[in-house]
């Protein structure tokens, strides 16, 4: 039996490593991978070389630069420039080496602040983005129409997958650097460990937002990657390669912190900081085109948290991080 060799774009990061974890346990797929040290994606005539000495069937394309509010706000020009770099190389090399078929991955922030909710695949550009992560949602905008106009001019079957916000192993825990629920997760944990009386979040707590486990998102992924062609084109608009990936319920950040501390076993009174950015005040993905084409999740937020609690508490020595002041 012929294996397909997949090549797995940022396979240590918290989505990647979901989908090789997956895949590594079929006897039917090949995995090639490369750590950052072994080739720079940001360096076109690498991506280039590696292509050529590759024989790739197929690739996730899930390595990218990511972070919470306050890294997008103080890093702008880093998320479009290594965003979009990365997309162009990897994009491009698939189709320059006669890679069929890819998949991309890109975030639900593509889509307008003011959107209508839930957010259907078509709101796609029909206004002005949260401009607090503008930069990084350009770069992921630019990775879906890269894959329309190479399928549109070349005939390719390259996809896209818009997550909506995402949580579990292998997720950054930095202080301030990293998305609210792995930030949620570690404050309250050393609140916890402290006995500290009160313990502060950012914003009002009202914003609302959908809230996907990576293994979901794996599975949701290649899912997708593997659906049909047919399937596929019957149930996708060709000018909208892309398909949301949520679990179609959301619920207020203050519900989330909640539910955190319920799982990390925390005492001390929750406090919002009203002074500080809410962003999009509702983000809820519409998933009815994803649940047409036969999936849907299966893991609960609460215990998708306690499960990413657990990793939390085993690795903590060695997540990324874990030494951040």
């Amino acid at each position: 039996m012929m294996k397909k060799r997949i090549y797995i774009a940022g396979h240590r990061g918290m989505v990647g490593s979901a989908i090789y974890r997956q895949l590594a346990q079929r006897d039917d797929v090949e995995l090639v991978v490369r750590h950052r040290e072994q080739l720079n994606l940001l360096d076109t005539q690498a991506v280039n070389a590696f292509f050529a000495s590759e024989d790739i069937d197929q690739v996730y394309l899930a390595a990218a630069k990511v972070g919470g509010i306050m890294a997008n706000n103080n890093y702008p020009s880093d998320f479009i420039y290594e965003n979009m770099m990365m997309e162009n190389n990897i994009i491009h090399a698939a189709h320059s080496f006669n890679v069929e078929k890819l998949l991309f991955l890109g975030s639900s922030c593509i889509y307008p602040k003011f959107a209508q909710q839930p957010i259907k695949e078509s709101e796609l550009l029909q206004g002005s983005l949260e401009p607090t992560n503008e930069p990084y949602a350009i770069a992921k905008i630019a990775g879906i129409k890269l894959c329309e106009s190479y399928n549109r001019q070349y005939g390719r079957d390259y996809r896209s997958v818009m997550p909506t916000n995402l949580y579990g192993p292998n997720d950054n825990f930095h202080r301030h650097n990293s998305h609210v629920i792995p930030a949620l997760l570690r404050r309250f944990h050393e609140a916890a460990q402290r006995n500290e009386k009160y313990v502060e979040v950012w914003g009002s707590g009202e914003p609302m937002r959908d809230f996907l486990h990576v293994d979901d998102m794996a599975a949701a992924s290649i899912y997708v990657m593997e659906l049909d062609h047919e399937v596929w084109q019957k149930n996708t608009d060709p000018m909208l390669s892309h398909v949301n990936v949520g679990t179609g319920e959301d619920c207020t950040i203050r519900e989330l912190s909640d539910v955190i501390a319920k799982v990390v076993g925390l005492k001390s009174e929750i406090i919002f900081d009203s002074s500080k950015p809410d962003g999009t005040p509702r983000k809820l993905l519409d998933v009815s085109r994803l649940r047409r084409l036969g999936w849907q999740h299966e893991i609960g937020l609460e215990q998708g948290l306690a499960n990413t609690y657990r990793w939390f508490i085993d690795n903590q020595q060695k997540f990324r991080g874990s030494n951040a002041p």
